[in-house]
C-alpha cells in the first residue's frame, strides 16, 4: 500500500518538471524571436561563430615562417597576411622593360594562339582566367610574364617580356622572384642562398606550369626522379649498381631525402643530419645503444653510399677492407686481409669467404647487450 500511495506523487512530479521545462523552451523560442539577429547569422545560420571569428581563427596560409624568416638578415622580408588569390595577382615588374603597361590576355592571344590552346587546360591559367573578374584584362599571360606593350611593339626584342626559359634575357632571379611572389615561403623559405639558386637555377628549369607532364607539381618531366637526373647524372647511374635503393623500383623519390628548393645543409637534405634522415626509415638504428659505435654514430656515411654500390648493403668497401681502415690486427692475425683472400683470389681465406668481421661482430651499429662490447651480441 504504501508503494501505491507513493507512485501518485511522482507521478505529479513528473508532470509539473515537463511543464517547466516545456514553459521554458517556449520562453526561450519567444526571446530568440524577438531578439535582434547578429549581424553573421546569415553566414553561419547553425554556429555562434562568425566569418571573422573563424578568419582568426585560421592559421596564414602564405607559408611565411612567420617571426624565424623576418628576423633573418640574409632572407627578404615576408609577411604573415593570407596567400595570394588568383583573383588578386599582381603583374610582375620587369627589369628590362621598366615602361612597359598591361595590355591584356587577348592581344596575348591574338599572336600566341598555339601556346594560348597548349596551356587552356593548365592549372595556373585556368584559375587566373576565373579570377579575371578582380585582376582585370591581364589576368593569365601577365601575371606572370609580366605588362607587355613592349613586347606587342617589337616582339623579337630580347627581355621585352619575362621568358621562362634557361638561356632567356630574363636574370634567373627575377623569374624564380615571379613565382615565389605566390610560392614564397614553405618548402621554398631557404631558397635563397641555396645551392640550386646559386647555381643560377630557376623554377622553369625543373617545372612546366604551362603543360601538364606531370601527375602532380607541375614537373618538366613525368617525374621528380627524372627532373633530378637531368643535371645529377652520376647519382643517377649509382643506382644501377647492385645494391641501391629502390629508388629505380619506385618505392621512393629523390625528395624523400632531399629538398631541392633548399634546406640548412649542403646536400639539401630535409633533415640536419644525415643520421637524421636514415632514422626516417631504419629507426633500429637510432638507438641508444648501451654500447655505440662510433663512426655509425657520427655519420652513416662513414660507411655506407645512401646512392648505390656493388657491395653488399651499400657499403663503401667489401669486409673486412672497410674495417680495416679504422682497425689494426691487434688481438687478431697479424696478417692484413687483401683481395687476395676473397674466393676468387690466389690465396682464398675463409675469413673473408664468409661475412669476414661481421661474422662475430654481427651487431655493428650497436649493443644494448651488458656482454656487448665488442659488438658480439
Amino acid at each position: 500500500m504504501r508503494v501505491i500511495s507513493l507512485f501518485p506523487a511522482a507521478l505529479l512530479c513528473v508532470v509539473l518538471g515537463a511543464g517547466g521545462i516545456l514553459s521554458g523552451s517556449w520562453g526561450a523560442r519567444a526571446q530568440q524571436a524577438t531578439a535582434p539577429a547578429p549581424a553573421d547569422s546569415a553566414h553561419s545560420p547553425s554556429s555562434a561563430l562568425s566569418q571573422s571569428d573563424i578568419a582568426k581563427m585560421l592559421p596564414a596560409t602564405d607559408m611565411g615562417a612567420g617571426a624565424a624568416r623576418a628576423n633573418n638578415p640574409h632572407l627578404p622580408p615576408a609577411s604573415d597576411s593570407p596567400a595570394t588569390p588568383f583573383d588578386a595577382a599582381s603583374i610582375p615588374a620587369n627589369p628590362l622593360a621598366p615602361n612597359a603597361d598591361p595590355v591584356g590576355a587577348k592581344t596575348c592571344v591574338a599572336c600566341h594562339s598555339q601556346e594560348n590552346m597548349q596551356a587552356s587546360h593548365s592549372l595556373h591559367v585556368a584559375s587566373f582566367r576565373a579570377g579575371a573578374a578582380n585582376s582585370g584584362p591581364q589576368a593569365a599571360c601577365e601575371s606572370c610574364h609580366g605588362p607587355g606593350s613592349e613586347h606587342a611593339k617589337n616582339p623579337t626584342a630580347p627581355g621585352s617580356i619575362i621568358a621562362f626559359t634557361h638561356d632567356a634575357k630574363t636574370p634567373p632571379q627575377v623569374q624564380a622572384g615571379v613565382c615565389l611572389s605566390c610560392h614564397a615561403g614553405g618548402a621554398r623559405q631557404h631558397w635563397i642562398g641555396s645551392i640550386h639558386q646559386n647555381r643560377g637555377l630557376s623554377c622553369t628549369d625543373c617545372h612546366n606550369p604551362m603543360a601538364r607532364l606531370s601527375p602532380e607539381g607541375v614537373l618538366a618531366k613525368s617525374s621528380i626522379n627524372e627532373v633530378c637526373s637531368t643535371c645529377h647524372q652520376d647519382i643517377r647511374a649509382k643506382f644501377n649498381r647492385r645494391s641501391h635503393m629502390p629508388l629505380p623500383e619506385g618505392q621512393m623519390a629523390c625528395t624523400d631525402c632531399h629538398n631541392p628548393h633548399g634546406s640548412i645543409t649542403k646536400p639539401l637534405l630535409k633533415t640536419d643530419t644525415v643520421n637524421e634522415t636514415c632514422y626516417t626509415c631504419h629507426a633500429e638504428k637510432r638507438g641508444p645503444f648501451l654500447f655505440e659505435h662510433a663512426p655509425v654514430r657520427a655519420n652513416c656515411l662513414n660507411c655506407h653510399d645512401v646512392h648505390g654500390s656493388n657491395q653488399q648493403t651499400l657499403l663503401v668497401a667489401p669486409i673486412p677492407m672497410l674495417c680495416q681502415q679504422c682497425h689494426t690486427m691487434t688481438l687478431h692475425p697479424n696478417d692484413l686481409q687483401s683481395a687476395a683472400g676473397l674466393g676468387n683470389g690466389p690465396h682464398p681465406d675463409e675469413r673473408l669467404i664468409g661475412r669476414g668481421c661481421l661474422t662475430c661482430h654481427s651487431n655493428i651499429h650497436g649493443s644494448n647487450n651488458p656482454s656487448g662490447p665488442k659488438f658480439h651480441k
